[in-house]
């Protein structure tokens, strides 16, 4: 499955996960760029990612479309691939594509997950319903265990 996102450079470029087989990568899932829950999370990835390439390269997911993740990328310095999914496949198949309430309101959305693939692409370990406090250093804890 192909999907546009922004590579670390900046620039718009299709992907494929299986452009990354042979590595191992921490693929996170997360709801809206801008958001103050997502931003964190995804400036916690940043700010650590020295600690991280060496054992896995991130990649984070939202619906959000090609120009909110070149300004969420921007705005926030982020060093990591975004993948847009606005039609929901690549949630859908990794089941992060949720129905969620707020407000009493029920819709479908990101449920804010983590998952770590092998170099062979495979599901290696998982993190579902993440608190962003604290996660990205349980990701590095069993990375580098």
């Amino acid at each position: 499955m192909k999907l546009s996102g922004i590579n670390i450079d900046g620039a718009e470029q299709d992907f494929n996960l299986d452009d990354f087989k042979g590595q191992r990568v921490v693929l996170y899932f997360y709801p809206k760029d801008n958001t103050s829950g997502c931003t964190q999370e995804a400036c916690d990835f940043r700010d650590n990612i020295n600690r991280i390439t060496e054992y896995a390269t991130v990649i984070g997911v939202s619906p959000d479309s090609i120009k909110s993740h070149k300004s969420f990328k921007e705005k926030q310095g982020l060093n990591f691939v975004l993948l847009s999914d606005p039609e929901h496949q690549l949630a859908e198949a990794y089941g992060v594509w949720k129905e969620k309430s707020m407000y009493g309101r029920k819709y479908m959305g990101i449920e804010r997950s983590t998952f770590i693939l092998d170099k062979d692409g495979n599901i290696e370990k998982e993190w579902r319903k993440v608190k962003v406090k604290g996660h990205v250093d349980q990701v590095i804890e069993y990375l580098t265990k």
